[in-house]
């Protein structure tokens, strides 16, 4: 079903490349079912569209809308929790432990309504969200999902090693529960799809990849997992998988990268790796806040950028602690001037621009085209309350965004929110 057609009027601002960012002020964003065809002053906005309805914002601001490309639904109710741990022990002690309580179906509809509610009103507009092993629960997830009017991509977890018997499955288990579900799914949704779902390479067994990688290929879905986030677990693997010339192979050797797969931090990745997630054109979702909560490191998001490898941003919830992408768009911001100061002064750290362009054109690019105000792409917007962040200066729209990107957390208040022209109801 195609989106409104309808004109936005108010300060617009969207990313043209990587480092710039344009701004219209008192500007006009036309979208037609559903599909934006470009901005216009409000004096020169065509006659073609002058019948249509006319939503004026004021003074607001009106950006695209952002993308969250790796989040874990089942641990929004822990976050905050266990942040004095490191990743593999983290796992055990909070994630694990919780993950296994979506078993009690009631559990995970209470658990996920919760979740879903205050994704629908943050900021983000399209997500690639991991469940449970629990086939039931994934549903649940997805259900409240496509009831958002979000988009977004939904995986049920495999795991046949090294975890608690409460979560491990059998390889053969865990395959056939997977084509269960895709076949159940596929198609049964408008905004809401399946995503091949290997948690990460110590808890997948070869065998179960390899099933995988041919599910993967049968049902032509696309996947995620995690890559090199943590120094103990890179060492883990190499363990585990000592045929695997780096950690990423142990995904590719089964087919399980492209440019339909995301992969979750790369803090580590040795050059090997980086030239093969940008040969295959795979994803690397950037979680700055949970690198740092979990002591994991701080990813090269610099050099990822300059070699040409797609990136976008991620909460991680729960390693990272908030839904928000303007958050994550900060913290982007300060890892890296971290990682030039104390790490390569040879990579210069990232602006606000290249980090808002992350968080929209960068992760919804995985969605198709989305994440710009430019004909053809999905008309997904926020209109932008920043009035709370005001004080005595008068403040032109890129400033104004400058510092939503900083402090939008605290007083970047969501007035309208679309998904390729559908208005979202933020009550």
């Amino acid at each position: 079903m195609a989106g409104e057609s309808f004109v936005l009027k108010g300060n617009i601002c969207w990313s043209s490349s990587k480092t710039e960012v344009e701004c219209v002020e008192g500007g006009c964003a036309v979208c037609a079912g559903g599909t934006c065809t470009g901005v216009w002053e409000a004096a020169e906005l065509p006659d073609v569209y002058a019948g249509l309805p006319l939503i004026d914002c004021g003074d607001a601001l009106v950006v695209p809308g952002m993308s969250d490309i790796h989040v874990h639904a089942p641990q929004y109710t822990f976050r905050g929790l266990g942040m004095d741990r490191e990743l593999l022990d983290w796992l055990n002690a909070y994630t694990f432990p919780e993950e296994a309580r979506y078993r009690d179906l009631d559990y995970a509809e209470r658990a996920y309504t919760v979740f879903v509610d205050d994704l629908r009103r943050s900021a983000t507009c399209r997500a690639v969200v991991f469940g449970t092993i629990h086939v039931p629960a994934t549903k649940v997830l997805m259900n409240k999902l496509e009831a958002t009017g979000l988009v977004s991509y939904v995986g049920k977890v495999n795991m046949d090693r090294n975890s608690p018997l409460s979560l491990v499955e059998t390889s053969q288990a865990s395959a056939a529960a997977t084509r269960r579900w895709l076949d159940d799914v596929i198609g049964r949704y408008e905004r809401t799809a399946p995503i091949l779902t290997p948690r990460f390479t110590p808890s997948v067994t070869d065998g179960l990849m390899k099933d995988l990688g041919w599910i993967r290929e049968e049902f032509d879905v696309p996947v995620q997992s995690h890559l090199s986030e943590n120094l103990s677990e890179v060492k883990w693997v190499g363990e585990l998988c000592p045929w695997a010339s780096c950690y990423g192979e142990a995904y590719n050797f089964f087919g399980l990268l492209g440019p339909r797969t995301v992969m979750a931090h790369c803090v580590y990745s040795t050059d090997d790796e980086v030239e093969l997630l940008r040969r295959t054109g795979t994803y690397v979702a950037h979680c700055p806040q949970s690198n740092t909560q979990l002591a994991s490191g701080i990813a090269p998001i610099r050099r990822y950028l300059d070699e040409g490898l797609s990136v976008g941003l991620g909460s991680d919830v729960a390693g990272g602690a908030s839904l928000s992408m303007w958050r994550a768009m900060s913290d982007t911001v300060a890892a890296s001037k971290l990682r030039w100061r104390l790490v390569d002064q040879a990579l210069a750290p990232l602006t606000w621009q290249e980090a808002f362009w992350l968080a929209t054109v960068g992760g919804g690019s995985f969605f198709g085209f989305v994440g710009k105000f430019e004909e053809g792409y999905e008309f997904d917007a926020l209109v932008v309350d920043d009035s709370a962040l005001a004080g005595p200066r008068d403040l032109l729209p890129l400033e104004r965004l400058e510092r939503c990107v900083h402090l939008g957390s605290e007083g970047a208040r969501l007035t309208r929110k679309y998904v390729a022209g559908r208005l979202i109801d933020l009550a």
